[in-house]
This record gives structure tokens, sequence and C-alpha cells, in this order.
């Protein structure tokens, strides 16, 4: 038994692929490349990532939803709670010392006078503190909350962190993550539509349909890759950073797959582990790309 497992280890990896894109972008534009720094910003996001992870587990058993749900291999949580009661007050507490190393690496960056880190910090806790709870229960929150994180706040924030400045270049790749990540939590939602009604979650599925939440899946991907190339077209980010669009066949893949069948969850599995590969791969091949010659 370990309570470690509501924290879903084997969905962390999006942490450190949004930081080594961040760090990317610092060390093309920024001239970054190693130190204690890096670091530090790889545990702050592991931490807030771990933590959000927490806190929706715990949220979930408190309301009940854990009980409900169809568990896949992607969604529907670790089930960690339900079979352990017990555990929830040493789980709560888990995710507040996880909070609070999110924050002691935030103080560090403010003592080294980076003080415009101050945005991203304070505007990711309360994404981390507000999301189970409250934005879920918004139909544009709970799909825009995702992406802002990660590719809005994680991205840039890793680069200002390094560099001490603010990044345009940053912004523009956290673009493309946003709207891929916005897709993961999207698709992930499709299976747990019935349970997550029941809990008092009005996302965009439950607001406005599945064959909506197909059509807005399927409008991030020619999102996502519209704005990597708009990017490179406008010199923001190096040609090189094209590699990233090896992955669009599998994203245009999931999303005929979830316009064909929006509303037959059982036969997305395929989909959801091609968009969790999707998300992943996309910003390695845009960081590899970044640091080419």
């Amino acid at each position: 038994m370990s309570i470690w497992r509501t924290a879903r280890p084997p969905f962390l990896l999006l942490a450190p692929v949004c930081v080594l894109l961040g760090w990317a972008t610092a060390a093309r534009f920024g001239g970054h490349w190693l130190g204690l720094n890096v670091l530090l910003v790889m545990v702050g996001a592991l931490a807030a990532h771990a933590a959000v992870n927490v806190f929706n587990e715990y949220e979930d058993f408190r309301s009940g939803l854990d009980a409900s749900t169809r568990r896949t291999p992607f969604s529907g949580g670790s089930g960690f709670l339900p079979g352990h009661p017990q555990t929830a007050p040493l789980v709560l507490a888990m995710g507040v010392l996880m909070l609070l190393a999110v924050v002691a690496v935030g103080v560090w960056f403010l003592w080294q006078t980076r003080l415009g880190i101050l945005p991203f910090g304070v505007t990711g806790l309360a994404l981390v503190l507000a999301y189970t709870r409250y934005l879920t229960r918004s139909p544009l929150l709970c799909l825009w909350a995702p992406g802002a994180g990660f590719g809005l706040l994680m991205i840039p924030g890793t680069d200002y962190a390094l560099t001490g400045t603010y990044s345009i270049e940053a912004l523009a790749a956290g673009l493309v993550v946003f709207f891929l990540v916005n897709n993961l939590l999207l698709l992930n939602q499709f299976p747990d539509v019935e349970a997550d009604r029941a809990a008092g979650r009005r996302h965009l599925l439950i607001r406005y349909g599945y064959n909506t939440g197909a059509r807005v899946f399927a409008g991030q991907v020619l999102a996502a890759y519209g704005a990597l190339v708009i990017a490179v077209v406008v010199q923001l980010l190096p040609l090189t950073v094209l590699v990233g669009l090896l992955t669009a066949p599998a994203a245009v893949w999931s999303a005929y797959r979830i316009v064909r069948f929006p509303q037959q969850p059982g036969r997305l599995a395929g989909t959801m582990a091609a968009n969790v590969l999707v998300c992943l791969l996309t910003p390695v091949l845009m960081a590899l790309g970044m640091i080419l010659p």
C-alpha cells in the first residue's frame, strides 16, 4: 500500500517535458544551458503536477465520484482512496506538502530577484487549488485550465526562471502545448460524463454534449499545429522546430476517431493512448528542434 499512487506517477512525465521545452527556449534565445536553477524548476514543476493530481484524487473521493467512475488506463484516477479510505488525511497532507515545495522553489527565485516569477507562481497555485472543486463546474475554465497550467505558465515560467526576462518565443511554444493539453484532459472526460454529472461537475461535455466536445477536440488539433506553423512563419521560432509536426498524423487520427465515435467511449482506448503520446512527444520534438544549430 502506498499513498504515492494518488500522485499518479505514470502521468507525471508531462511536467518534465514542459520544463524541457521551456529550458530549450531559454537555451536558444537566452543562452542559458545548465545549472542549479534548472534542477529547481524541474522539482517545482513535478511537485505542482503531483499536487494537482493528489488534490484531484482527494476531492473525487470526498465527493463520492470515485465510487462511480469507470476507470481506464488513462482516466478515472488511481482508485487508491476507495480501497483505503483511512488514508484520506495522509493524502491531503501529502498534497499540502507538495504545494509547499512549489512555494519554496518560488521563494528561491524571488530571493534571486526574479520578481517576475510571481504572476506565474500565484496563477499556478490558484489553478492547483481551484481546479477540481471550482473550475470543473465551468465548461470553458475546465477546458482551458489544464493547457494554461502546462503551456502558458510552466513553459514561459521555466524560461523566465532561467533567464530573468519574459520571452515571446517561450509563449509561442507554450501555445502549441496549451491546445494539446486541453485535448488531453478533454478526451479523458469522455468515459466519465455520467459520473461527473452526478458529482456536480459542469464541464464542456456535460454542458454541450459529446458531439460538440468532439468538434472542439478536432478544432484544438488544428489550432495546435497551426500555432506551430504560424510561429515559424513569423520567425518567432526557428524552422527546425517544425519537427514537432511529426506527431500531426497521430493527432489527426485521434480527432477523426473522436468525431466518428463521440458517444462510444469504449472504442476510444487506442485514441486516448495516441493522444497521450502526442502530448508528450510534440514538446520533446520541438525542444530538440529548438536546440539544433
